[in-house]
């Protein structure tokens, strides 16, 4: 796990930039430090290591190849790169000389034999990269098939530059790129800015499974328009899926779980300390039981909790690691403890992202780090199993919403959103006749904005994954927000016969690398400590694809070959109960301990003075959540994350 970063530009001290601009991913990779530059034609490329396979000097990079001709930055892991070095010796007629046993020489000595699009092809990892070919003159960049590993690019004064993440960006000489009101609209949509859309114009995510291609002139430093091209795509796995659908459950569930077994197996290649997160969640502790059955000694966990035990999951984490004999590290943390990583957050994720979760993410990063450099997490099995609410209980509400005609729906929607928060999470707690739903109250909120503007299946699942429903509004000079990005996405989905599965597709483009994997990826960065997603093998997507929906969703429960699977190793008891989330009480600490930053960063002269955004819808948001009439929580937190995000970014351009 690295930091990457480079430019093609003519600038007159070539090295000082792009040391400036390697040394502000040092968080990435603290144990070495390269850069490597060709003046005659303006190219510089920076890497910061984080040394987990092969420590020694051999792993160093910038990496070239043998000829000198190809020149390697890398950021990730190939797991199964000594299958590749294997059928790069059967290519080989003499027998290969290898300097190290790190899997970016593994990858360059590919890229050199069988070109690139056939090693991205044969790649099973996680990767951002950037090669130089001189003798092509091109420079080609590329991301892991999921997302797992950020890569920004694009142009700063018709410069091209790229970089892991865009504080590196930001140390390019003269940066001065405005911000992105489209990229704004669609943060505000959907809390997180979706690929390949960046918070400053001319900026851009590379989208997962593709690779993007410049030409190089030399001398002129310049290059012609990039040629970008998938070498993996999720829609392909998903046709075949539909095609070649499991017949029987039990198959279905042994070929789940020998993928996930193969997947955990190949990804614990590390010469350095390894364990896993543990929230005691199904995904987490499906995960960790796997490993620890054919673990030689205990498996190292991590759990955080809270001392507010209506959002402490701790206790059941530690109730798993006792059943399975990890050597499990929990913390205990107080609500200040918690607020206290609020101020590092726009650092830490570089453009606005508001999902909340990114607070305990960061708190358990930092526990893990204390004990081991690698952690394997559960995250993909929500979105490739079924595992999200809104899959088991959107089409039977549609269903009964769908009876009603729509000018009464509206009406229904008015009226239950003007019911107080406190009042519908009185009648949710006492007086329902089953058993009580926690924070009813939001979730009747969330269903009457829906209500009041939905007229198929597909707008009301797709609604779920938005925050404002038409942020055009909030955001200053800007026509209405026509364009659903989610929408479009669902139909290029068409060939999957179940509206469920439809939106676990999308989810599994959008929401988990742009929102799930960036989350993990900055706050585990953040502290040099390496993340890996078992769930996320080409292996187990491709199995999971072929799983119909009935398969996995079954009475309101999802996940179904997952917890087939965990009965094996861990009693029932242990892992089943409502799925909460990584959640925290920031809507009831925007109306306590946070009161004063939120109104500090959200006050008028403050907004007015940005440009960026209208202030009245804000008020009204927090003025009804102040009064608990809704829980905005998302809405605020957006905004705020915005917010804090401008003003840090103020900072450092002035």
């Amino acid at each position: 796990m690295c930091g990457i970063t480079g430019f093609v530009a003519k600038v007159n001290d070539m090295q000082s930039t792009i040391d400036s601009m390697r040394l502000s991913l040092s968080h990435r990779g603290p144990d070495s430090s390269g850069s490597w530059i060709d003046e005659s034609y303006g190219i510089a490329l920076g890497h910061q290591r984080l040394a987990i396979q092969d420590l020694s000097s051999a792993g160093n990079q910038p990496m070239q190849s043998g000829s000198k001709e190809l020149t390697l930055i890398f950021n990730g892991e190939i797991y199964n790169h000594f299958e590749i070095r294997e059928k790069l010796q059967n290519i080989n007629k003499t027998k290969i000389n290898w300097n190290g046993h790190s899997d970016t020489e593994t990858i360059l000595k590919s890229f050199e034999t069988l070109g690139i699009e056939e090693t991205l092809k044969l790649a099973k990892g996680m990767f951002a990269l950037c090669l130089w070919d001189s003798t092509e003159e091109t420079i080609t960049l590329a991301r892991d098939r999921m997302g797992e590993k950020p890569l920004y690019y694009g142009y700063v004064n018709d410069n091209l530059v790229f970089a892991s993440e865009l504080k590196s960006i930001m140390q390019f000489n003269d940066f001065n790129n405005e911000i992105c009101k489209k990229a704004l609209v669609k943060y505000f949509k959907y809390n997180y800015i979706p690929s390949p859309h960046c918070i400053f114009k001319d900026l851009y995510k590379l989208e997962p499974g593709k690779f993007i291609q410049f030409k190089v002139s030399k001398d002129y430093f310049s290059f012609s328009k990039p040629s970008i091209k998938s070498y993996w795509k999720l829609h392909d796995v998903f046709r075949k899926g539909e095609v070649e659908p499991f017949k029987d459950i039990h198959l279905a569930d042994a070929a789940v779980e020998h993928s996930l077994t193969r997947s955990i197996k190949s990804q614990l290649i590390s010469d350095v300390p390894l364990g896993t997160f543990l929230s005691g969640g199904i995904d987490s502790t499906l995960i960790t039981a796997l490993l620890q059955s054919f673990s030689n000694t205990p498996v190292k966990t991590f759990t955080i909790g809270f001392k507010d035990r209506n959002y402490d999951e701790s206790i059941y984490a530690k109730d798993i690691a006792n059943y399975l004999g990890t050597d499990h590290t929990e913390m205990i943390l107080n609500e200040q403890e918690a607020i206290q990583v609020i101020e590092r957050l726009p650092e830490i994720y570089d453009e606005p992202f508001a999902d909340s979760s990114q607070i305990p993410t960061v708190l358990v990063s930092e526990i893990a780090k204390s004990g081991v450099t690698v952690a394997l997490s559960g995250d993909g099995g929500d979105e490739l199993f079924g595992g999200y609410n809104r899959y088991t209980h959107v089409p039977k509400i549609w269903n009964i919403i769908s009876i009603i005609p729509f000018p009464l729906r509206k009406l229904i929607g008015k009226v239950l959103s003007s019911i107080n928060i406190r009042t519908l999470d009185f009648i949710g707690e006492k007086l329902l006749f089953f058993k009580p739903i926690p924070k009813f109250g939001s979730k009747v909120h969330k269903i009457a904005e829906k209500l009041k503007k939905i007229n198929t299946l597909g707008e009301f699942s797709m609604s779920l994954a938005t925050i404002w429903q038409d942020p055009s509004k909030l955001v200053k000079d800007m026509e209405t927000h026509n364009e659903d990005d989610f929408d479009q996405l669902s139909l290029s989905f068409h060939f999957i016969n179940s509206e469920t599965k439809r939106m676990m597709a999308v989810d599994s483009l959008t929401y988990l690398p742009d929102d799930i994997l960036c989350k993990v990826d900055r706050a585990a960065m953040s502290i040099s400590l390496e993340t890996r997603v078992p769930f996320l093998d080409p292996d187990v997507i491709s199995v999971a694809s072929r799983m119909p929906i009935k398969f996995n969703i079954s009475k309101r429960k999802g996940k179904l070959p997952l917890r087939n699977i965990l009965k094996k190793y861990v009693p029932q008891n242990l892992t089943e109960r409502s799925k909460s989330g990584f959640a925290i009480p920031i809507g009831e600490w925007l109306r306590g301990p946070l009161k004063e930053w939120a109104e500090d960063l959200i006050r008028k002269d403050f907004i007015e003075e940005q440009g960026f955004l209208n202030y009245e819808p804000i008020k009204t948001v927090w003025d009804e959540h102040l009064s608990g009439k809704h829980d905005w929580t998302p809405k605020i937190w957006g905004v705020l994350m915005f917010q804090a995000w401008y003003k840090e970014y103020q900072i450092k351009k002035d």
